[in-house]
């Protein structure tokens, strides 16, 4: 079993930027995947960033592509998400995922295990 929880999440301007963290506890981070969802009301959960076990690969989605970074530090057991010049359109709940098994569907949410309580990020305009 595997816990996920996510910080780092506020209100922040447009332009702005926040890091949120995800502390993994459970198992050895390194034996799985993170991914970053996010969710706004009303909208179905969509796919972020995804950071292989070594860190050595990383995918984004096209809307993030450019202002937010995927990093792990598999010592602490944590992944982050470094997000730059955010938008209006980035306000959402954003969940923290693990998966052992996700290539290739990684921007799915049924490729990952277990999920993070999420938080809240909101940026105004």
């Amino acid at each position: 079993q595997v816990q996920l929880v996510e910080s780092g999440g506020g209100l922040v301007q447009a332009g702005g930027s926040l890091r949120l963290s995800c502390a993994a506890s459970g198992r050895t981070s390194s034996s799985f995947s993170m991914g970053w969802f996010r969710q706004a009301p009303g909208k179905e959960r969509e796919f972020v960033a995804v950071i292989s076990g070594s860190g050595g690969t990383t995918f984004y989605a096209d809307s993030v592509k450019g202002r937010f970074t995927i990093s792990r530090d598999n010592a602490k057991n944590t992944v982050y998400l470094q997000m730059n010049s955010l938008k209006p359109e980035d306000t959402a709940v954003y969940y923290c995922a693990a998966g052992y098994s996700i290539i290739p569907y990684y921007y799915t949410t049924r490729a990952y295990n277990y999920w993070g309580q999420g938080t809240q990020v909101t940026v105004s305009s």
